[in-house]
């Protein structure tokens, strides 16, 4: 029987449209579970863990970590996977279960390869059941035969089976959630932020952490070693940096994110406390102290009280330094100004020459307290982040009572002070 023509072509009209829509069809990655590696200097695999949602972005799971990555663009079978505040993208080609390409810092000029296979796996592929248990504190000494560049650490891990969570805390911050194995004599953890990738490796003998190395990404690797030692602690934080002799205040005038300069001379900050947080955007540590700092200040408006975060940039340029800092405040809801102090490096000794009033700068982040007289009071070095449970706790327990005593202290006994022995009365 032959078709009419009227027939055909509404057939081939219909059939066209079928076509066209299903041309217009982009594939996603699987919803569901996926593993992620990176490559170390080494070719170790750099593990981590996330779910890829039906809502179409991507959670990296870091023991009781979630990083959201909530900027995902899809183009033929190319695929973009940005974080909302750091600048390091995944930029790769993909199928449904699998993405393969490149982990990029641009302003850094580092280039990581990865591979992303989605289904349900461990983050390290255990065949040995565990000789050894971790759980406890390490006294660790990262880099021990360099003098030049050896530090200390305090290793807390907790293991259950062969499965281990903890974090390294160093004197200034944390090394994040750690998440791993034993398996055999073998410890493995790592983590992946959004803005670093770490590995740590280590032979576990009795109590002693034996040929141990911290991977960060493809660019660094250092030894450590470490032997169990339940009362061991670091330094406290508020003594390892002072300000130089001779000096009582800090002083400082940067750009705000308007070109507006900034100084602590400023109306604004008279006769009021005022917390100075040394940070960078593309620092965790940073994060997640502006988190607690922001929620802090929403929960306890004062008069009284002024924050003011000075950043040091490694952006090549002072535009996208700017945008970085504006990204942060966007995303986190900071209400406090964040100052340009410093961009095209992050180095410590140049963030020194722009605060020379400061023994140095040892850490991004840390935290100036200044007391209604202008008059520096305590300077607090690093940040012991949510990754370290109590540590945490005790942080905030401590920075809120002394805030606290600080907005109690009352400028008119300050100037009483200052005049000596003059009445001031009226």
């Amino acid at each position: 029987m032959k078709m009419s023509t009227p027939k055909l072509s509404v057939l081939l009209f219909t059939l066209a449209l079928v076509f066209s829509a299903c041309s217009r069809v982009v594939k996603e990655p699987k919803v569901g579970e996926w593993r992620a590696v990176l490559e170390t200097i080494d070719g170790k695999p750099m593990p981590f863990l996330f779910d890829y949602t039906a809502e179409g972005t991507l959670v990296v799971r870091n023991a009781e970590e979630e990083v959201v990555f909530d900027d995902i663009t899809l183009n033929g079978d190319s695929i973009t996977i940005a974080h909302p505040i750091y600048e390091g993208v995944f930029k790769g080609i993909f199928t449904q279960d699998s993405i393969y390409g490149n982990f990029i810092k641009p302003s850094l000029n580092r280039v990581v390869p990865f591979v992303m296979k989605q289904g349900r796996q461990e983050r390290f592929a255990v065949s040995a059941a565990p000789k050894a248990t971790v759980t406890g504190n390490w006294e660790t000494v990262f880099s021990p035969n360099k003098p030049s560049d050896r530090y200390i650490a305090k290793g807390m891990f907790e293991q259950v089976g062969h499965k281990v969570v903890g974090t390294f805390r160093t004197t200034t911050g944390d090394y994040r959630y750690l998440d791993g194995s034993v398996e055999n004599d073998t410890l493995r953890l790592s983590t992946f932020d959004g803005a670093h990738a770490f590995l740590f490796t280590a032979r576990v003998q009795g109590d002693t952490l034996m040929e141990g190395t911290f991977y960060s990404g493809n660019h660094w690797k250092e030894p450590f070693t470490a032997r169990k030692n339940e009362n061991y602690e670091l330094p406290r934080a508020d003594s390892l940096t002072f300000l130089k002799e001779g000096y009582e205040k800090l002083a400082f005038s940067f750009p705000d994110t308007e070109g507006n300069m900034v100084s602590l001379e400023d109306e604004r900050f008279q006769n009021k406390v005022v917390i100075v947080q040394i940070m960078g955007t593309w620092c965790p540590n940073c994060l997640d102290e502006t988190k607690y700092y922001t929620q802090y200040v929403k929960d306890n408006p004062s008069d009284d009280l002024e924050f003011v975060s000075l950043a040091f940039e490694y952006a090549p340029s002072k535009e996208k330094a700017i945008a970085a800092i504006n990204r942060l405040k966007e995303k986190v809801g900071v209400p406090y100004p964040i100052l340009l102090a410093q961009h095209g490096s992050s180095d410590k000794k140049k963030a020194n020459d722009k605060l020379p009033m400061l023994s140095a700068v040892l850490s991004y982040p840390t935290t100036i307290f200044i007391d209604k007289s202008g008059k520096v009071r305590k300077i607090h070095t690093g940040f012991n982040g949510p990754a370290t449970g109590d540590k945490y706790d005790a942080f905030v327990q401590s920075f809120e009572a002394y805030v606290g005593k600080l907005l109690a202290e009352d400028i008119h006994t300050f100037n009483q002070q200052s005049a000596g022995n003059k009445d001031v009365s009226n």
